[in-house]
């Protein structure tokens, strides 16, 4: 296989112009023939660079509005005659076909297009690329011979290797052989996601791909011996941890985006001014008020010794009677994520001891409620997808089942509580009082031993509050405990064989119980 391949023709075919100008004229000054087509070439003739037609060359003009052009044997058998096959050559010059060592191609913008508002269908489907993707496979498929360019950025790195030795290294040309497959494949996928869409099918597929772009590498991972980086979705500009923008502070950690993605995912569950305090990816304090810095007092007050170092979430603006409130002596958060800071808020957050570059502010713009989602978690040899558990709690179709009925007072953190326990890890039971969590019991392999938990970091703040477990009680043991602490009511799946004996336990006590019908497992 040869190590470095000479460059004398180059056909290029781009509908991104940005940087080509100067690409080809250094091309051009290395002795490269240039063959373009139509948009292409009058753009090089606009800045007096000389190319040859390739509908000249072929002797086939370009038709149906530029859906045919490339796709010519001459052109293809240019890119894939092989220079070491006797044979292959010898077709080439039976059929005056010239050889191409260097092919400059991008594609139509697909997904640029389809993410414009009230595009039709029609623009859609005339920025499917036919010869593009066509060309650049051919290319990256004959790369023991061939460079393939799929993107500007990569025209420094082939023209430095032009000027330097009039050839491209082999290493070079699979490099960008790998990126130029990767890219047809991601153009592809877009293409395919965007039917799919259409079609409205919202069945698993029986083939799923999933396609990621780095964003950037971590300096490790959940431990310091682990590699790390940070991947996104295309094409996907949501609110989310990912997208966000840092303002301030150092490089954000793996546990740092894991802890954030889960405060976020909670703080959009809430239509109230909310905060979010998660430690190691479970909430050990959240709260809704009528005023951001309310709910930041009563959240970060849910288990102080916990919150220190933790990261913090808000669907709101964080204003600066609320920064001022995080500062306060013997506090200190890792990172915090809100729709945006005011500029007083951050200037309180980034400049007191301690703080200063410590902290890392995301800002995550505009927030939308949880929408329906698939969710995706890799095992060995494999992949669980599943819809995302966003479902609302539908308050209509919960049943007291117990002789005290809820009392007024307590729906509302009934329905707080509700919405907390889904985003604990199983066995997940929460206490919470005045729209506030008291008190976490998470990951548990008993459930009795999550009530005791939570029981134990509420302290006296259990009685009168609530109870919200996220799968059914086996035992009536759970619900003693409650009682003894003087928890007032109780929500939960039910559905357990055993529910009547968890009742009479409820009955026994004077406890309210709400059967809601759905389970919030979270493994």
């Amino acid at each position: 296989m040869p190590e470095n391949r000479p460059i004398r023709r180059a056909l290029i075919s781009v509908s991104d112009k940005m940087g080509l100008v100067d690409f080809a004229a250094g091309l051009v000054a290395c002795g490269v023939e240039i063959y373009s087509t139509g948009g292409t070439r009058r753009h090089l003739s606009d800045h007096n660079i000389d190319s040859i037609d390739v509908a000249e060359y072929t002797g086939f003009p370009e038709m149906m509005d530029g859906r045919v052009k490339t796709l010519h044997p001459k052109i293809f058998g240019g890119i894939l005659g092989r220079r070491d096959n006797l044979e292959d050559l010898n077709s080439m010059q039976d059929e005056n076909i010239v050889g191409f060592e260097l092919v400059v191609v991008n594609l139509y913008p697909f997904a640029a297009t389809i993410a414009r508002k009230g595009v039709t269908r029609e623009e859609a489907i005339e920025q499917i690329d036919i010869g593009g993707p066509s060309l650049i496979r051919a290319a990256a498929k004959n790369h023991q011979w061939v460079t393939v360019a799929t993107r500007p950025e990569q025209y420094s790195a082939i023209l430095s290797s032009i000027e330097s030795d009039k050839a491209t290294t082999l290493a070079l040309r699979r490099k960008m052989a790998e990126e130029a497959f990767a890219m047809t494949c991601s153009y592809d996928l877009a293409i395919s996601e965007y039917f799919r869409a259409e079609s409205g099918s919202n069945e698993f597929p029986s083939d799923l791909t999933v396609q990621l772009e780095r964003k950037t590498q971590l300096r490790y991972g959940e431990n310091p011996h682990q590699k790390a980086a940070v991947y996104r979705i295309p094409r996907d500009s949501g609110a989310s941890v990912v997208n966000a923008r840092q303002v301030h502070g150092k490089e954000l950690s793996y546990n740092n985006l894991l802890d954030l993605d889960s405060a976020l995912s909670i703080a959009k569950s809430f239509t109230q001014p909310a905060a979010v305090v998660i430690k190691h990816n479970n909430p050990c304090g959240a709260a809704t008020s009528t005023k951001l810095a309310l709910a930041a007092s009563k959240a970060l007050d849910g288990d102080p010794v916990s919150a220190f170092g933790s990261v913090l979430s808000f669907n709101r603006t964080l204003d600066v009677e609320t920064a001022e409130l995080l500062v306060e002596p013997n506090r200190f958060i890792e990172a915090i994520i809100a729709p945006d800071f005011e500029a007083g808020a951050v200037g309180i957050l980034t400049t007191r001891p301690k703080w200063k570059d410590n902290v890392r502010l995301m800002q995550v713009g505009h927030l939308l409620p949880l929408a329906p989602e698939r969710t995706i978690r890799f095992l060995a040899g494999g992949a669980l997808v599943q819809e995302a558990d966003t479902l609302p709690a539908f308050q209509s179709q919960w049943r007291t089942v117990t002789d005290a009925p809820v009392e007024d007072s307590l729906w509302d953190d009934l329905l707080f509580a509700w919405e907390m326990v889904r985003h604990v890890k199983s066995n997940a039971i929460v206490l919470g009082r005045d729209t506030s969590l008291i008190g976490v019991g998470a990951g548990q392999m008993s459930r009795v031993d999550s009530v005791e938990i939570a029981i134990r970091k509420a302290g006296d703040r259990a009685a009168g509050s609530v109870l919200a477990s996220d799968a059914f009680f086996p035992f009536p043991d759970s619900i003693h405990a409650a009682a003894e602490a003087g928890v007032a009511a109780i929500i939960q799946p039910g559905g357990s064989r055993r529910d009547d004996e968890s009742i009479a336990a409820c009955n026994e006590h004077g406890i309210s119980m709400v059967f809601t019908g759905v389970r919030h497992f979270k493994h």
